[in-house]
């Protein structure tokens, strides 16, 4: 018995720009997932009370967080946008090959300009808080 083809290695795959956004969009899910836990954490000190509340803010505010959050904050920008891609294309439309690239430069743009916008809104709000 003649022995069975393997599958092609990565390696012999060119990474198209269409893939590494598609790539990116799972990782920004798994981000997203991990960043529910922060969410978690926070609710879970609101129920928790008054002093279980100030220790998470204190934890929250930590230097550290703030490239984290803004990190999250651009991967909810570009999930989002992604998502709305796939949305379109579930239409049937946008699948050729130049409109599919097109389409992916679109979503790092938008997700670019939404993350700033989201993160230009959080700064006013932290510039106006007591």
């Amino acid at each position: 018995m003649p022995p069975r083809p393997l599958s092609p290695h990565l390696s012999v795959y060119k990474f198209k720009y269409t893939l590494t956004t598609s790539i990116l969009n799972r990782f920004a899910g798994l981000a997203l997932s991990l960043g529910l836990l922060l969410l978690v954490y926070w609710l879970l000190a609101v129920a928790g009370g008054a002093e279980a509340q100030a220790r998470a803010m204190r934890v929250l505010s930590l230097p550290l967080m703030r490239p984290l959050f803004a990190a999250l904050i651009l991967a909810f920008s570009y999930h989002l946008t992604a998502g709305i891609r796939h949305l379109v294309w579930d239409t049937g439309r946008g699948l050729e090959r130049k409109q599919s690239e097109r389409s992916a430069w679109l979503v790092v743009g938008v997700s670019l300009a939404l993350a700033l916008l989201v993160a230009y809104c959080a700064w006013l709000a932290g510039a106006r808080a007591p």
